[in-house]
């Protein structure tokens, strides 16, 4: 993995292992992937929370809804994965949290363009020109969609 740290790649690792836990139904390796108490954040309409039911089984769950992600990329302890159901036309990005090497933390996005930018320097307050784009969503760059900026 060219140019990903080791914390990085492990990450990535990790976030692949959990999709294909969420796909297999593999309940105790994703217990064994997620803290016990995963904080968690949506934005997008509130039908599309599937990967909150999924996680809760809160009803309703449409168990059809699968998570396939197309890219995984990540940027220290933050892992971003982005997928697309074609049957419902829902873009998603998830940026899963890592502390300690256990994901404590995800924000889900659902037909939302993501912009992930970060600041040149964690002493400098951001001004023009000290935030650099790192990576953008490529499936949802329909322009009537809401875009958000995640800062790192």
């Amino acid at each position: 993995m060219e140019g990903e740290d080791s914390e990085e790649a492990k990450n990535k690792t990790t976030v692949t292992a959990l999709y294909q836990a969420l796909t297999s139904k593999d309940v105790d390796v994703v217990h064994l992937l997620l803290a016990p108490y995963l904080e968690w954040w949506f934005h997008g309409p509130p039908t599309h929370q599937h990967l909150n039911r999924l996680l809760t089984g809160a009803p309703p769950y449409d168990s059809s809804f699968k998570f396939v992600p197309l890219s995984i990329i990540a940027f220290g302890s933050m892992v971003l994965a982005e997928g697309y159901d074609v049957a419902r036309s829902v873009s998603w990005v998830h940026a899963w949290t890592f502390t300690d090497g256990i994901i404590t933390q995800v924000r889900e996005y659902n037909n939302t363009s993501v912009t992930v930018t970060r600041l040149s320097s964690p002493h400098i307050r951001s001004q023009p020109g000290n935030c650099q784009c790192v990576w953008q969503s490529k499936l949802s760059d329909d322009k009537s969609l809401p875009g958000l900026v995640l800062a790192l």
